[in-house]
């Protein structure tokens, strides 16, 4: 088999190609949840806290000359990115859900075994 085409069978495999549509998908999702932190949650609900800090804008936070303001935003994407993923695990797990059949009765063949088990069982305490 040729190099391009062993190449093209694996490049072109539902899984390859599925990966690559998550991470394109990924990425985007990435950068719309940052711009929700930076832009929505941030200047919402840290206003207050980063006026008492003295700081006006989250990257500036700094102690003893280490800035963790860029890190703390980081951890705050992380955080709304893990949300959401739940929440979106959570539905499509919920929607592809499927119902439990119930369990099956016993079979022709163990009917039969059990009355042969009670039998004996019978002839046996005579």
């Amino acid at each position: 088999m040729g190099f391009v085409k062993e190449f093209k069978e694996f490049a072109f495999k539902g899984n390859v190609v599925d990966l690559a549509v998550g991470v394109i998908i990924g990425g985007a999702f990435g950068a719309i949840v940052k711009s929700l932190v930076d832009d929505v949650i941030t200047p919402l609900l840290l206003t207050p806290a980063l006026k008492a800090a003295g700081a006006e804008n989250i990257k500036e936070l700094a102690w003893n000359g280490v800035t963790y303001g860029n890190f703390l935003s980081s951890v705050i994407s992380f955080l709304v990115i893990a949300f959401v993923l739940f929440l979106l695990i959570k539905a499509a797990n919920k929607v592809n859900k499927k119902e439990e059949a119930a369990p099956a009765g016993p079979s022709s063949t163990d009917v039969l075994l059990a009355e042969i088990r009670d039998e004996l069982k019978k002839k046996s305490s005579i």
